[in-house]
């Protein structure tokens, strides 16, 4: 049975497959003193959109380098088939030969006739062959793809059953060995997810029932909910007496990569946990927890809904901006302090201003203008609704309307009981075809279907360099996008800060001097 890591190729889904040199170079002398026998160090790819690093391209002094650190290890890079067509092959992989031993295809079983092909070109060249066939859950439906591989014995080296979702117990795992084994002869390995926290069990399941290859990553460290940590793996194998490990250099691997967990926080949760449960893909998880900053409650119900095959849990009246009043102006309250700091003088120019309608566009600081006159929506996007009760609690009234994004909503809807009966939905977000799920575009549109001429905006603070991690870097940038994007569209509306704000695109106007 061999071991083969891929910490560099299934953890770049977190890096964008950049990594440190110092800590490469950590890993692969320390990977050079452990009994692992297959290194995966990433991708190789033809020429894609959009920013990929270095492992996603593995250029050859990349590969010349990883294999000068970790001489005795054989190297391996992975094709995806629905980017590489066989006619990729040789100019892809020829000028790899002094480096790379193995070369593995991510498959989708759909696609399994093509991967074929693919697989033939490779092994043109002399590797040894492996395909990671994806979806292994889903295979007990219908397995007639593996009577494809029917006589490529002499093609694949290996075949992998890959645990996509993180969803499969180890009853399945024994079930799908015996299903492939009753077919071909090809050598099988396994590659488990930890959706479930059944990467280890699956894996030790597949060993004892003979499989012939294991993936695990160092910490864990991979696409969604990661993978089997190897530093468990090794353990548990050599308490069993199958390897021999010296812990100081996986202890040392382990303490680099542990460094790097601290800021991209892999590994399962409640939300990955339901995705492999129900089978469902990890990909928009992955998103949604890492960029979008979705609450928990609203990611699983986008989930159920998916698992059930539901757009949306609830279709609502779409709100007729023709029958509301005619507003000179719009007031957008956000979540920064300054809405509250500068409360006083807000509700004084709200006052001289009835003709003002005011929107939140998050209900962190609603509480603090319930007493208002002026008319008030409140966006709900995404777990909004449940903020929106706990802002104020069953005791306080919550005078105005709720409005939501355009049916479907991704992350399904909620509605606070209290709201069920005012609460309406916008026909179309027609500004802007980015973000159109935020928080800000919500507000924006409302704003914009109300014919206002001004939309005063308050509490949009920005965030100082010092405190800007990478959240607020993403969330800076998408309401910058989203201010151009309306003065693009919109000529005649003025956007204007009434407090305090770092966003440049905000003509900054001091609410005090809008009031005596």
């Amino acid at each position: 049975m061999k071991i083969l890591d891929c910490t560099l190729r299934d953890g770049g889904y977190y890096t964008n497959w950049d990594f440190d040199e110092e800590l490469v170079k950590i890993y692969a002398e320390s990977i050079e003193n452990l009994p692992i026998d297959y290194i995966e160090v990433g991708y190789r790819s033809i020429k894609l959109e959009g920013y990929l690093g270095k492992y996603f391209y593995c250029p050859l002094y990349v590969l010349k380098q990883l294999k000068e650190w970790m001489p005795s290890k054989k190297l391996v890079i992975i094709l995806n088939e629905k980017d590489i067509k066989a006619s990729d092959v040789k100019e892809l992989l020829e000028p790899c030969i002094p480096y790379i031993n193995m070369v593995r295809i991510a498959v989708d079983p759909q696609n399994m006739e093509r991967a074929i092909g693919l697989a033939k070109e490779v092994k043109k060249l002399d590797f040894e062959v492996a395909f990671n066939v994806m979806y292994m859950s889903s295979w007990t439906q219908d397995s007639s793809f593996i009577d494809l591989l029917i006589g490529m014995e002499d093609t694949l080296d290996y075949f992998y059953m890959v645990d996509s979702f993180g969803g499969v117990l180890p009853d399945e795992v024994i079930n799908l060995i015996k299903i492939i084994k009753s077919k071909i002869d090809i050598p099988l390995g396994f590659h488990g997810h930890n959706n479930l926290e059944m990467a280890l069990s699956n894996t030790l399941t597949a060993i004892e029932h003979n499989i012939d290859i294991v993936d695990a990553t160092i910490t864990g460290m991979g696409r969604g909910a990661g993978n089997l940590k190897m530093e468990l793996l090794l353990t548990v194998l050599q308490s069993q007496n199958k390897i021999e490990l010296d812990y100081n250099p996986l202890g040392h691997v382990t303490a680099v990569f542990n460094k790097l967990k601290e800021q991209y926080d892999w590994g399962t949760n409640l939300p990955y946990m339901v995705s492999g449960a129900n089978s469902l893909p990890q990909k928009n998880v992955m998103e949604w927890v890492s960029n979008r900053f979705y609450s928990f409650n609203s990611i699983i119900r986008a989930l159920e809904n998916q698992s059930h095959g539901l757009k949306d849990n609830i279709q609502l009246q779409v709100l007729n901006f023709d029958k509301e009043k005619q507003y000179q102006a719009a007031l957008i309250i956000g979540g920064g302090p300054n809405a509250v700091n500068h409360y006083s003088a807000l509700k004084v120019f709200l006052e001289n201003n009835t003709d003002v309608v005011v929107i939140h566009a998050s209900s962190k600081n609603a509480l603090s203008y319930s007493n208002i006159s002026n008319d008030q929506y409140f966006c709900l996007v995404g777990n909004e609704g449940h903020r929106l009760e706990k802002v104020f609690s069953f005791e306080n009234e919550i005078k105005g309307k709720c409005v939501l994004p355009p049916y479907p909503r991704k992350m399904g809807t909620y509605i606070p009981n209290k709201m069920k009966d005012n609460t309406y939905e916008l026909e179309e977000i027609d500004f802007t075809n980015k973000y159109k799920d935020s928080h800000t575009a919500l507000a924006l549109q409302t704003a914009i279907s109300l014919n206002v001429s001004k939309i005063y905006i308050a509490g949009y603070d920005g965030y100082p360099a010092s405190l800007m991690g990478q959240k607020e870097q993403e969330l800076f940038k998408e309401n910058e996008y989203l201010f151009i994007k309306v003065k693009d569209c919109i000529k005649h509306i003025e956007l204007i800060s009434l407090t305090p704000t770092r966003y440049d695109q905000l003509y900054p106007l001091s609410v005090y001097s809008s009031i005596s």
